[in-house]
């Protein structure tokens, strides 16, 4: 039981909030340039820097800008960046062979920014969708995804992402029992330290349609992805989903999205104590940078609140949009 405090005037509130240097001196939580990992979309082509409409500050990249990108995190202490392709629609098909092919635009860029930027880690998206001409996270036959087909592609994927040079495998996909058949192929394949960050509790959410169109996959989804991601109305289902993936090899967890899902954060980190992090996603980053852009919040403390939030939540780290930009506003604080 919490003491009893002594009453007004005795205790005084406000005492601890009367100047930045006391408030700093009680501050619960603090927020980091090292808590940061920054989603970066990456498409073919030379010197290309192609604004992503919905999001607007986004941009796809070639692969030789996405290299100056991981340069420019590295210097503002960001600690690992996480790539997502354009793919060509033409090499989009129903088997989603590309998603392995050593040649595909992630690959070749996490290459690139190893022999570039070898300090920075690198974050790599394992899932069909980018690949896949239905637009689903997995295989689909007469209109159902295919959980066990998935699985092998994936594994494929996963070893094709590790060979690249990956450090960490973000399995998004939410196919059941992905996570140990990811692990075991990555022990069995010499590549025993490669981190797997899984999207353990990832919602079916309506806050994902910007990355779609970042991605490309907007147009050819059909139908939608509610028999693989999660029920927004289910929270005890999270816990036994983390719970899951962390006895299958799993070395941190994800919650996409971030802010709806605060809730399921702290039960996370309360429950098992691993490293949780969330992803802040399109949806919540296009809010605030078009509700900043018409005037209509003050948009960096929006995002410096939205931010802090994660880590009041019990996360150890946030993907975010903003991640370039909360660096260098924290580099001057």
């Amino acid at each position: 039981m919490r003491p009893t405090q002594a009453p007004f005037p005795a205790t005084r509130f406000r005492r601890a909030r009367q100047s930045p240097a006391t408030r700093a001196l009680v501050a619960e939580n603090t927020l980091t340039a090292g808590d940061l990992i920054w989603p970066v979309f990456v498409r073919d082509g030379h010197s290309v820097v192609e604004p992503v409409a919905s999001m607007p500050g986004v941009n796809r990249l070639s692969v030789d800008k996405v290299v100056e990108a991981a340069r420019k995190a590295a210097d503002l202490g960001i600690p690992a960046i996480c790539l997502f392709p354009y793919t060509d629609p033409s090499k989009k098909t129903e088997d989603c062979a590309e998603a392995w092919n050593p040649e595909n635009l992630s690959n070749r860029a996490t290459r690139a920014i190893k022999a570039a930027v070898p300090e920075i880690a690198i974050m790599t998206d394992v899932a069909l969708d980018p690949y896949n001409s239905l637009g689903h996270d997995g295989f689909v036959v007469d209109g159902k995804i295919q959980n066990d087909e998935t699985i092998e592609a994936l594994v494929k994927q996963t070893l094709s992402q590790a060979e690249a040079g990956a450090d960490i495998i973000g399995p998004s996909d939410m196919m059941d029992g992905r996570i140990s058949a990811m692990r075991n192929a990555l022990e069995a394949g010499g590549h025993k330290d490669v981190m797997i960050l899984s999207y353990a509790a990832k919602y079916a959410s309506a806050f994902y349609g910007p990355f779609r169109d970042a991605v490309g996959a907007s147009g050819a989804l059909k139908g939608d992805k509610t028999t693989y991601q999660m029920n927004p109305a289910n929270s005890d289902e999270a816990i036994r989903l983390v719970e899951r993936d962390l006895s299958q090899g799993a070395d941190m967890v994800m919650i996409k999205p971030g802010m709806p899902y605060l809730d399921i954060c702290r039960r996370v980190k309360d429950a098992f104590g691993a490293p949780t992090f969330a992803y802040q996603v399109s949806g919540e980053y296009a809010m605030i940078r078009g509700a900043a852009d018409n005037g209509w919040i003050d948009g960096e403390k929006a995002m410096m609140e939205s931010l802090m939030c994660f880590k009041r939540a019990g996360c150890d780290g946030i993907l975010t949009y903003f991640a370039p930009e909360v660096a260098r506003k924290l580099a001057k604080s």
